[in-house]
């Protein structure tokens, strides 16, 4: 089923992101995971996709899992900053073979190594071409805080509507922590003309180590309860986890009561913490499938 078809339901609707193994001795234990989760019986699952190799060539493989075994809409990742597009129309083959509807199209980060294939300057030349290679549900990503090599946020926005005018679908956010970045950052897209649906991406932080990676990668604001939450409970394993959980709950209830139907949790392959969050929105979300 394509996603953007679940998400044009009108109702509250909850996925989870796994990803691939980085070698194959921990291939096992990432698709039981991945199968435990889809157990869950979220609306969709997306997986994510390592650039120039490594964990990409597994993304079709659990993909295809969640998607013909466990009948879980899936959500193929797909980066292009180190792929050419003779690659990424292999990849788009393989997809379509697997009986995969709905990818993500994305950039991608730099790699470490600065080696890119110059095929692709954009998301949104993926886009184009991944709309011509198919009847796909094409996803993209949104930064409700500005993305960190945008010059500033209006800029920000018109990267995505160029997204958007190219053919993408949905958009699924990056994490945040501040309700409120993200009704704003609604009002100003909305009033840009971008009106596909925004899924929001929410991570249920469970150990303090986390939040230093996060802040490096993103440069993500962290309100002052979210800080506090970090210092008084950080360096107890279980308290983080039961507040992370927590903290995120609060998060994906307000945005469901403001409107925000699409939630998407970033659940880093721990099912406990996945099934914890769909327990604590039984109500609002009503009984699994």
């Amino acid at each position: 089923m394509k996603i953007r078809d679940i998400l044009s339901q009108g109702r509250p609707t909850l996925s989870f992101e796994v990803f691939p193994p980085k070698t194959e001795d921990h291939y096992e234990t990432v698709e039981t995971a991945a199968r435990q989760i889809a157990g869950l019986s979220p609306d969709f699952m997306s997986v994510t996709y390592g650039a120039g190799g490594g964990t990409s060539r597994y993304t079709a493989e659990i993909a295809a899992v969640l998607n013909n075994e466990y009948q879980v809409p899936a959500l193929a990742h797909l980066t292009c900053v180190s792929s050419t597009r003779d690659h990424v129309r292999h990849v788009l083959e393989e997809l379509k073979e697997r009986g995969i509807e709905n990818v993500l199209a994305l950039r991608g980060d730099i790699p470490p190594d600065g080696r890119i294939a110059h095929d692709y300057r954009y998301a949104s030349e993926l886009i184009c071409d991944i709309r011509r290679s198919g009847d796909f549900c094409i996803g993209a990503a949104c930064y409700p805080e500005g993305h960190v090599e945008s010059a500033n946020k209006t800029a920000d926005i018109t990267y995505l509507k160029e997204k958007v005018e190219a053919g993408c679908d949905f958009v699924t956010t990056q994490m945040f922590f501040d309700n409120n970045i993200l009704y704003n950052y609604l009002y100003r897209i909305r009033e840009r003309g971008i009106t596909v649906p925004v899924v929001a991406g929410i991570m249920p932080v469970t150990n303090g180590s986390q939040i230093k990676r996060i802040c490096q990668m993103s440069g993500t604001y962290l309100p002052s309860r979210f800080k506090a939450m970090v210092d008084r409970f950080g360096d107890r394993p279980a308290a983080m986890k039961q507040a992370g959980i927590a903290y995120a709950t609060e998060q994906i209830i307000d945005l469901i009561a403001n409107g925000v139907n699409g939630i998407h949790v970033y659940s880093m392959n721990k099912p406990d913490v996945a099934a914890r969050i769909r327990e604590n929105l039984s109500e609002i979300l009503g009984p699994q499938r």
